[in-house]
């Protein structure tokens, strides 16, 4: 695998401050945790991703396409090939109406608060993800009684031979932390959310409670990925973990949250191996007391 032949034709077209070699992964994860990746693309423009997937293919190099990695565990080793990091150098917002554009870095938490300033709502929802746009409409995001299928429109996406075309909301097939985006390995680009018009003020207020809720619920004052668990049919992740005992449990400095079961929190030093050894514990002691299979959340990559 030649990364140097990448890096060179990469840099024809992309600035080398946007090329990053050996960039260490457990610099662009909530969890902090990951090895180096052997080059990080910062596209800022369409045709840096069209550029950088027409390269990897000529040169038989892997690739992965990330958001803000909000979402991601990056195992020990780190990634061979290409990372195409899209998020703050490709994070344009336009707003419409009651319409909002955004490229697929854009956060949605800048999103959200987008749509309060406009006095915009339906995206309240959104206010305290930390992912992007693109990422979240991967997986269907959502929280609170609200998903991304509530508000999407439509996405421009890019195949992997650098095709780009439009899809509707109807088309994206979204479903449970799951879109046609995910299923065909599409690359987000672009979106268009249809909001409603509302009032500033009940916006702020609703906003504001959700963010309440969630500093009361979530452990947010330490590195994690989020839910590490889908929901299982019938059940809550979070409620049958505690109940098996495994609220607080470790392995190294990967812990079960002690505030939020549903939770893996990295105290300190925690490495990819310790966080899936819990994992792979807490499936089966849950299995074993409830019958229940636990199926990740988090988006597992890289070498171990």
């Amino acid at each position: 695998m030649n990364i140097h032949e990448v890096y060179k034709e990469l840099s024809s077209v992309i600035p080398e401050e946007q090329l990053l070699k050996d960039e260490p992964m457990k610099n662009h994860t909530s969890f902090r945790i990951g090895g180096p990746a052997d080059l990080m693309v910062l596209p800022s423009e369409i045709e840096h991703i069209r550029h950088t997937l027409k390269v990897c293919q000529k040169w038989n190099v892997p690739f992965m396409v990330m958001g803000n990695g909000s979402n991601l565990l990056v195992r020990d080793k780190g990634i061979r090939g290409v990372v195409i990091k899209i998020a703050n150098t490709f994070n344009s917002v336009w707003v419409e109406g009651c319409f909002i554009r955004a490229q697929s870095g854009a956060l949605l938490s800048v999103l959200s608060k987008k749509a309060l300033e406009t006095e915009l709502k339906g995206l309240e929802f959104a206010s305290g993800i930390p992912g992007t746009l693109g990422g979240a409409i991967v997986m269907n995001a959502g929280a609170y009684g609200g998903e991304m299928k509530d508000v999407v429109d439509w996405v421009k996406v890019m195949d992997h031979q650098g095709n780009e075309f439009c899809l509707s909301n109807a088309e994206l097939e979204f479903g449970y932390r799951t879109s046609l985006v995910q299923k065909k390995g599409l690359i987000v680009l672009e979106a268009g959310l249809v909001l409603s018009p509302g009032n500033f003020e009940e916006i702020r207020a609703v906003m504001a409670d959700l963010t309440r809720k969630r500093q009361e619920k979530q452990p947010l004052s330490l590195p994690s990925a989020g839910s590490v668990f889908k929901r299982p049919p019938g059940y809550f992740a979070g409620k049958l973990i505690e109940d098996a005992g495994l609220k607080g449990f470790r392995i190294g400095d990967a812990q079960v949250s002690e505030k939020h079961a549903g939770f893996i929190v990295n105290l300190g030093n925690a490495t990819a191996k310790d966080v899936l050894a819990l994992i792979e514990l807490i499936q089966q002691r849950v299995m074993e007391k409830y019958g229940v299979e636990l199926k990740p959340e988090i988006k597992v990559v890289g070498e171990g």
